[in-house]
């Protein structure tokens, strides 16, 4: 028999934080995640379906809504599902229940690492990050970038808190980008 454990995405038993200053980074390996994508002719069912999963209105361009269940906007009528991992392990299966034939579920919890940053500084680390103006982003605004060469979604939770989803396969370098930001910023 195979003694199998999991581990984060940087490899670790258990999450890594970083702290520089004032400002902390934690891998947030705990979430679920399922991409959401209406289908032709749907879009109007599939936004009231979305909406009836995340307890609001399904986001709009830039924006994120629901607890604990949220969705980010990530195209013209598609969006990213997140829910805390311990309670929603089948939330692709619970998306494409509520969903139907309204929209495509797929199945991104593997997919994709998550970092929180927060503290009073983070606007300095995001500013060397990446080119969006995170000073301008209020809460419930998301937002499509690169960081590091990496396509990644930016969250803003508050002024002061953050957090970017990038590839999994990438966390390593993603990791760097932001432990760097962190060292020159602070």
């Amino acid at each position: 028999m195979h003694d199998l454990f999991a581990i984060t995405a940087l490899g670790g038993s258990s999450p890594q934080t970083d702290r520089v200053g004032n400002v902390t980074c934690t891998e947030s390996p705990g979430v679920a995640l399922a991409s959401v994508a209406a289908r032709s002719g749907q879009e109007p069912k599939a936004r009231t379906a979305l909406g009836a999963l995340i307890g609001a209105d399904a986001p709009s361009v830039g924006r994120f809504a629901g607890n604990p269940v949220m969705a980010f906007w990530t195209g013209p009528d598609q969006w990213m599902v997140a829910a805390p991992f311990d309670t929603h392990e089948e939330l692709a299966h619970l998306a494409n229940t509520q969903l139907g034939d309204t929209a495509s579920v797929c199945e991104q919890t593997d997919a994709w690492v998550r970092f929180d940053l927060d503290g009073d500084d983070v606007l300095a680390v995001m500013e060397l990050l990446c080119v969006l103006d995170c000073r301008k982003m209020q809460a419930g605004e998301a937002a499509r970038t690169a960081i590091h060469h990496l396509g990644c979604f930016v969250i803003c939770r508050s002024s002061g808190a953050f957090s970017l989803y990038g590839p999994r396969s990438s966390a390593g370098s993603l990791h760097h980008a932001i432990v760097a930001a962190m060292k020159s910023a602070l």
